[in-house]
């Protein structure tokens, strides 16, 4: 082997172990920036889902862990959801306080209204929001919370006070308020929100089986 050879050996023997060790190194730094940027995706995640909890149930109402403290019921029909209801329970002291669960309002004017409402243990509503809609704008949207206060006559209310014909419209001789020119958006969203209030009360024992052990012991 000639001494030309053999620097073209040693010279590509070289580059293959320096384009190695930059594979290593770039995987390296790739797989690293991956962890970093995922673990604050989702740290950004729940905070923003903390935040939108706690426009139901602020943070002085409770004091575990809201986002992570959940339940999952697989039948979501009553709440016009076709997958399984992710439930998240708050707790003060060890007694529960309230659950916060998703609805759906099908028969909105735009099409289904996405809402999160939360209701107490003694099954009065602690708020309800407007997550995602379809609405015509200056008319159907007054139910965000931003653009109107409608949203919050739900509060304090609850099944046992509001005989069923009350919980509708004015137009339909209910006590909630309508909007001008737009009746079909806010009657579908009391219709979902008592829909909600029945779901609840039809599967608190799965919610917070701690009040039914409760009631038994103490028997």
């Amino acid at each position: 082997m000639s001494a030309q050879q053999s620097r073209l050996i040693r010279s590509m023997a070289i580059a293959a172990v320096l384009l190695a060790a930059f594979a290593l190194v770039g995987g390296g730094l790739v797989a690293l920036t991956e962890q970093m940027t995922r673990d604050r995706i989702a740290e950004n995640e729940r905070r923003a889902r903390l935040a939108s909890l706690q426009e139901i149930l602020p943070a002085d109402h409770y004091d575990n862990d809201l986002v992570s403290d959940t339940v999952e019921l697989a039948d979501g029909t009553g709440l016009s959801l076709d997958t399984p209801v992710m439930v998240h329970r708050a707790f003060e002291d060890g007694e529960p306080v309230a659950a916060i669960f998703p609805v759906v309002a099908p028969d909105g004017y735009g099409g289904p209204i996405h809402m999160l409402m939360g209701v107490r243990v003694d099954g009065r509503l602690a708020g309800v929001r407007v997550t995602r809609h379809s609405e015509t704008p200056g008319l159907g949207d007054p139910i965000e919370v931003r653009r109107s206060d409608w949203i919050h006559d739900f509060e304090g209310r609850s099944l046992g006070e509001e005989p069923e014909k009350k919980w509708q419209v004015q137009a339909d001789g209910g006590e909630f308020d309508q909007f001008t020119g737009a009746t079909i958006t806010p009657r579908a969203v009391v219709r979902a929100v008592r829909r909600g209030l029945v779901y609840f009360e039809a599967n608190r024992q799965l919610i917070f089986p701690e009040t039914a052990e409760e009631t038994s012991s103490s028997r």
